[in-house]
């Protein structure tokens, strides 16, 4: 049988550049995991983790330490969607539209718009992760750069205390960031910024060591904001689970139903991304934990809504793509090719079934995503 779709890579690589051209910011900011290819739906690929190192005191003798054991931590990387974009023509459809557009000129642009589908939302899962971020800067309703390039300043200083390799630092804004930073006078006037790009292009410029990326994939989270609650007990540095105090000795405290995954802890000095609730006791956060000892009777607010621009080292964001799977007999599709996107390294499957008098397109692909490494990773609220 003719290779049919080899016709179509003209039309596909065409479509391809019109989807990178759309806000696609987390796709080429993040690590791409080959070895899920291996990997089934919602089959777990486990990624290890080492624990931070403790060092002893040499002590001269006949035979080494019996010590060295570590307990090796693993985050499931998973799987977790295969999805498609299916469109079909019947002969007689084809015939009737040769007066008008054309059926070739038509058929571009359904595959142009089902890879926008997959990009996008592929944008909004790697967006979500931010709930698994250490710690958050900038301030809950107000613009990141509306007023000064400090914010990327403020999320690189958490990478940086918390460990972050710090050589492949990626920075996603929301559009209403990015138009903020293009009016900052020192980065349209090339004299200070060194540059005309971003005044005749608009082409974001590096900040601060992050590569800035722009995205439709910036989560929006939503929630009431919950005033005055109380830490009941001491807390040193490094703690991750704040126990949440009562009204008064003999009542459990009350915990807002809008405190949930993603919400930020204003505690001291430092905003606190949550990991969890654990109902009427505590509220769990990321590591490295706690930034500075806490007393008893400390009062914290919790917001829950603000953009979630996302920055982070590239390292602690895997994507795990692949096409989706097939039985090992093959199935009923005449042909099918795989086709890889230059800009964001995303592959797409392109399948054609012949039906009786009329025939079917599939774009496939099958992904995860996970945020491996919570410390490398903050939000820039919005």
């Amino acid at each position: 049988m003719s290779n049919t779709l080899t016709q179509l890579i003209p039309d596909l690589y065409q479509s391809l550049d019109i989807v990178s051209r759309e806000l696609a910011g987390f796709i080429p900011s993040v690590t791409l995991d080959a070895s899920a290819e291996r990997a089934a739906l919602n089959q777990p690929i486990r990624i290890p983790l080492t624990p931070a190192s403790k060092a002893d005191d040499v002590t001269p003798g006949q035979l080494p330490p019996d010590n060295g054991d570590q307990i090796i931590d693993n985050v499931p990387l998973t799987i977790t969607k295969s999805r498609m974009v299916p469109f079909r023509w019947e002969g007689e459809q084809q015939k009737g539209i040769k007066s008008g557009p054309g059926y070739h000129g038509i058929r571009r642009d359904q595959i142009a718009q089902a890879m926008r589908t997959l990009v996008n939302e592929i944008e909004d899962d790697l967006g979500d992760l931010f709930r698994r971020a250490s710690r958050a800067a900038g301030e809950a309703g107000k613009t990141p750069f509306k007023d000064t390039l400090t914010d990327t300043a403020q999320v690189r200083k958490i990478l940086t205390d918390n460990g972050a390799p710090l050589s492949d630092l990626q920075c996603v804004i929301d559009t209403t960031a990015g138009a903020a930073l293009r009016t900052m006078a020192q980065l349209t006037k090339a004299n200070e910024a060194g540059t005309t790009s971003l005044r005749a292009q608009g082409t974001l410029l590096e900040l601060h060591g992050f590569t800035l990326r722009e995205s439709a994939g910036v989560a929006e989270n939503t929630g009431a904001k919950a005033e005055k609650l109380s830490v009941s007990d001491d807390l040193e540095t490094g703690a991750l689970i704040i126990p949440v105090a009562g009204a008064s000795a003999n009542v459990k405290p009350e915990i807002p139903a809008s405190v949930e995954p993603g919400s930020v802890v204003l505690l001291g000095k430092h905003k606190y991304v949550v990991a969890g609730v654990s109902p009427g006791e505590a509220i769990i956060i990321h590591r490295p934990g706690l930034m500075d000892n806490v007393k008893a009777g400390a009062k914290f607010d919790v917001i829950s809504e603000f953009s979630a621009n996302f920055a982070f080292s590239r390292s602690a964001i895997i994507l795990a793509t692949r096409a989706p799977a097939l039985p090992e007999e093959g199935d009923m599709a005449d042909d099918r090719i795989m086709i890889t996107d230059p800009r964001t390294n995303m592959s797409f499957e392109v399948s054609m079934y012949k039906q009786y008098r009329r025939v079917r397109y599939e774009i496939a692909a099958a992904w995860g995503c996970q945020n491996i490494k919570p410390e490398h990773t903050a939000v820039l609220l919005g």
